[in-house]
């Protein structure tokens, strides 16, 4: 059933396209009257089916036209769904036990075919307000953000590769420019969009909407976020866009993948970490009062970047002499000087990553499409109390991150704010 046009499928539509199309029929079996489908989406995009039968199961994923959680008012490319199969399989390249494999993509449709994550298979976000310890997160995330940055950087390539590379993904505009409006411009000024927890919030967002300091940070990091490529990110990397269980973590949705600032990537998942550590007081009951949830959280934090700055240098040690066009060999020809170029890129992208993960936690306290973390709490003082927290942290990271030279010292300070 090949499509000259775009046209939305529904189930019944959905399982004609299926049986049509041998890269997906064929993961089902020899069965195809059995096939059961369950729409999954969040809301906030796309339709996302389920799609099960005897003989095996994958995802369905279409893109609309428009942002379907606010409707035709605001059309979005349906090319988005180009650039994440595209995404997919090159992070899945450098990264393969950790993304989704892609069977089928359907350009005409907008529809990409992957593999099913099964049960007990859990949207990070939910085991985080759940309170559920993952034990290799921490392992699996690292080495997930250390191969996909490194290996689609200059560190490894070279600039002709780099700029073809980017060239390509110039293409996903529109989503970039949904992040630079939603991430770096509404929070601070007044838009149609922004919420927050009203009443209890109204004077914070104003705050934030008023504040020049940070209306001049957030300016710099949209700045980068716009103008550096560094490297292939993911361009959403919140909690909402992992599924883990407790062997397995698999990092999906990277329809607002482009060639940006690693610290995008590395600070968009640190961030929405700390926007669960503060949320969990509205979460704690006399049963549990998530004491010491919120210290493996803080442990998470830390650990997540203690092993990406390790792997991410010990992938920079292996392929020093290889064909990465950003530090020549003929150049950077000493152990000495190699560790100072390491030592200063790292501090540059520890610091991106501060900022960063600022301005999308602020994003989600007093900007549109807000965290289920909090969203969760239905007393709306107290989850009002817990954002504010967040945010003040926000703020600080935002202003103050050139001040932070270790992760244990931004573990410190969240202490002091809970």
């Amino acid at each position: 059933m090949a499509f000259s046009e775009f046209r939305s499928l529904d189930e019944k539509s959905l399982i004609e396209y299926i049986k049509a199309e041998p890269a997906l029929s064929s993961k089902l079996g020899s069965n195809l009257d059995d096939i059961k489908i369950k729409e999954v989406g969040d809301g906030n995009l796309n339709f996302v089916y389920i799609v099960v039968a005897l003989g095996g199961s994958f995802v369905i994923k279409q893109a609309l036209p428009y942002i379907r959680c606010i409707g035709e008012s605001w059309p979005m490319t349906k090319e988005r769904a180009y650039f994440e199969a595209l995404a997919l399989r090159e992070h899945g390249r450098f990264s393969p036990e950790h993304v989704p494999e892609v069977y089928h993509f359907d350009r005409t449709m907008s529809l990409i075919g992957m593999r099913y994550l099964e049960p007990p298979h859990i949207i990070l976000r939910k085991g985080l307000i759940a309170g559920t310890e993952y034990p290799l997160l921490t392992e699996h995330i690292s080495e997930y953000m250390a191969r996909t940055l490194y290996f689609t950087s200059l560190l490894y390539r070279s600039t002709t590769e780099h700029k073809r590379a980017v060239a390509e993904f110039c293409g996903n505009v529109e989503l970039c420019r949904l992040t630079e409006q939603v991430v770096f411009s509404d929070p601070y000024k007044v838009s149609q969009y922004n919420r927050c927890t009203s009443p209890y919030l109204d004077r914070d967002a104003e705050a934030v909407r008023e504040d020049n300091v940070l209306k001049l940070e957030v300016a710099e990091l949209k700045s980068k976020f716009c103008e550096r490529s560094q490297a292939l990110i993911h361009g959403d990397l919140h909690t909402g866009s992992v599924m883990v269980t407790h062997e397995s973590t698999q990092v999906i949705d990277p329809e607002f993948a482009f060639y940006g600032p690693m610290g995008f990537d590395i600070g968009a998942f640190l961030g929405n970490l700390i926007l669960a550590f503060f949320a969990q007081d509205g979460h704690a009951n006399q049963v549990n009062d998530r004491k010491t949830y919120k210290e493996w959280i803080l442990r998470t934090i830390e650990e997540t970047w203690n092993l990406f700055h390790k792997k991410l240098i010990a992938l920079w040690d292996e392929h020093k002499d290889g064909s990465g066009e950003a530090y020549l060999p003929a150049i950077y020809n000493n152990p000495e000087l190699q560790r100072l170029v390491q030592k200063k890129f790292m501090e540059d992208l520890f610091h991106d990553t501060l900022g960063f993960g600022a301005a999308k936690m602020i994003r989600r306290i007093v900007g549109v499409a807000h965290v289920e973390d909090f969203e969760s709490i239905t007393d709306a003082s107290k989850r009002a109390e817990c954002e504010r927290r967040a945010l003040e942290m926000a703020k600080l990271l935002l202003k103050e991150r050139r001040k932070f030279q270790a992760i244990t010292e931004v573990v410190l300070a969240i202490r002091k704010l809970q």
